[in-house]
């Protein structure tokens, strides 16, 4: 009988964050497979766990993949971590996930900390839709054409960027994407946790003031919603009267409009007042 691929979550910064579990099983499996084993002992030493680890990180996945798969065929457990957060985001243990499964071996998850779902959380972006894209490529080309093909996604956009990559990013988004709203986030969950709230434009001249330090999630506003063709703005308008009629306010009646043609709420409210 093969054994159980744990996937846990480890913290992003402050070490009250892991959890009780995430202890007991990194204690209990087999061995742990680490993104890097010199930063998972650190965290193994204060807490007193002894268990075995092996290397797993994006130069030797496909390789060390096959051993930890045998490994794990042959009866023994494995928790799979990364350096901070929930492994198999945007990181190589998604090829270890898949591979766990593909020999039906059973993958269970340890839940923790997550920087995409803790800088959205209190970045005060709109948080009903949105879209997780990582880091972007280093290559020129892949970056725009990364960045033109979300120009229209009306999502909010969260990437990784690290420092010295930060400003040609904000560079780079703030030509394909016009002047946003962004949150930038960073130190989640340690002693100087930042969340900067500005545009692409405001940014770069801080940054040009104080460059970054420590990495960022960046917390885009999506695209305004282009107008519904089937709606014309005069219809949009005649839309909020009639919310205006059914007891909603001037600028609800606006909003629920805006949201139903896609035309500009500001758009809609001035033609109604």
């Amino acid at each position: 009988m093969s054994g159980t691929l744990y996937v846990v979550g480890t913290p992003i910064g402050n070490l009250g964050d892991f959890s009780p579990r995430a202890k007991e099983i990194l204690a209990e499996v087999d061995f742990i497979a680490a993104e890097d084993t010199r930063v998972t002992l650190k965290l193994l030493n204060k807490f007193e766990i002894n268990t075995p680890m092996v290397s797993y990180h994006e130069h030797n996945h496909l390789s060390r993949g096959e051993q930890i798969i045998g490994r794990l065929l042959s009866g023994e457990s494995c928790a799979l971590v990364t350096d901070a957060g929930m492994p198999a985001i945007s990181d190589p243990g998604e090829d270890l996930v898949r591979l766990a499964y593909k020999n039906n071996i059973m993958v269970c998850s340890v839940p923790g900390p997550s920087a995409v779902i803790t800088a959205l959380a209190i970045s005060g972006m709109p948080s009903g839709r949105f879209s997780f894209e990582g880091f972007l490529s280093t290559a020129k080309q892949s970056r725009k054409e990364h960045l033109q093909s979300l120009k229209d996604d009306t999502r909010t956009l969260i990437f990784y960027e690290a420092p010295h990559k930060l400003i040609y990013t904000l560079k780079d988004m703030l030509e394909v994407f016009g002047n946003r709203e962004i949150a930038l986030c960073k130190e989640l969950t340690k002693l100087h946790e930042t969340v900067i709230h500005t545009t692409f434009e405001t940014a770069l001249a801080d940054f040009e003031i104080t460059p970054p330090k420590g990495e960022y999630v960046m917390i885009i506003k999506g695209a305004e919603p282009k107008p519904n063709e089937d709606y014309t703005l005069e219809q949009a308008v005649t839309l909020a009267k009639e919310l205006q009629l059914g007891g909603e306010s001037a600028s609800n009646a606006a909003k629920l409009a805006a949201k139903e043609t896609g035309f500009k709420k500001s758009e809609i409210y001035k033609l109604i007042i």
